[in-house]
């Protein structure tokens, strides 16, 4: 789950979120409560999700690729597809199957993928857990079956670790499903410096910016299917820093939840065979 995002036709291209409609705009709970009960959802499904298989068009300085990717009990396993819209070369293909390979044949290498994967879950589950105390909430409006929140940092929440403190230091706005009670957008902008070590080991620049769309794929799981993230800084030594991503997803299917790595590669090789993963021309890949 984390990237950077080239704002030429990635925006003008993915569809808007659409929330479920609400019979109309009544604000019936305070809005720091509102938040606390999204952040409940989010963190029971966080722990009780379902499996899905779905495609993911990432935006690099390099490259845009598209990767085909199967979530499974010992973490996701990807492919790499499409290169700047154009199949791989012969070569290309041996490298992408000589990785997969390595990762399930290897002990070492899986357990690192588990930990990695573990790793990202709890660093979610945390990040998502200091929305309802580290920020401050007003009502706007409501915008197409969501409504939506100002936020701004709370002056009385102690931002302790280095996530807290990036995080909180961000004000913007946050779209809650009418209906659900579920995330469905979250933006958020560097409204000051972020220093570490009082800036001698490093800092993230005010202007940074990130931006994070969802979309329900079943009565109860909603899946992240738009990503940006913008940040730069400076670490120790004066070297340039740069978080820069960008990601779009789609074409989800639900998998069985217990699938080994195997069995999740099984089923990529099955999809590509009978062309399952739908490939997302709207973002202008080649075919």
């Amino acid at each position: 789950m984390r990237l950077r995002w080239w704002m030429a036709g990635i925006l003008a291209a993915a569809p808007g979120f659409v929330c479920a409609q609400a019979q109309q705009f009544q604000q019936t709970i305070p809005a720091a409560q509102l938040v606390r009960d999204v952040v409940y959802n989010e963190l029971h499904d966080h722990q009780g999700h379902g499996y899905w298989r779905y495609w993911i068009e990432r935006h690099t300085q390099k490259e845009i690729r598209l990767d085909e990717q199967v979530e499974t009990a010992e973490g996701p396993i990807t492919r790499l597809s499409l290169s700047n819209g154009r199949p791989l070369s012969p070569e290309s293909r041996q490298v992408e199957q000589e990785r997969l390979n390595q990762l399930l044949s290897s002990p070492k290498e899986q357990a690192r993928h588990r930990q990695e994967y573990a790793d990202d879950e709890k660093r979610i589950g945390r990040i998502v857990a200091l929305l309802p105390e580290a920020f401050l909430y007003q009502y706007e409006e409501e915008d197409n079956g969501c409504y939506r929140l100002k936020f701004r940092p709370n002056p009385d929440y102690p931002a302790h670790s280095i996530e807290a403190r990036i995080f909180h230091a961000m004000s913007g706005e946050l779209w809650v499903d009418a209906r659900f009670k579920r995330l469905a957008r979250l933006d958020g902008h560097l409204e000051e410096n972020v220093d570490f070590g009082y800036g001698i080991l490093g800092r993230l620049y005010k202007g940074g910016w990130f931006q994070l769309e969802r979309t329900q794929v079943s009565p109860t799981d909603w899946k992240t299917e738009r990503l940006e993230v913008h940040m730069t800084g400076r670490a120790l030594l004066f070297k340039t820093i740069a978080r820069e991503a960008s990601e779009v997803r789609g074409g989800f299917a639900a998998v069985p939840g217990d699938l080994s790595l195997a069995e999740g590669m099984a089923l990529l090789e099955h999809a590509e065979a009978t062309n399952l993963l739908a490939k997302p021309a709207a973002y202008g890949l080649r075919q």
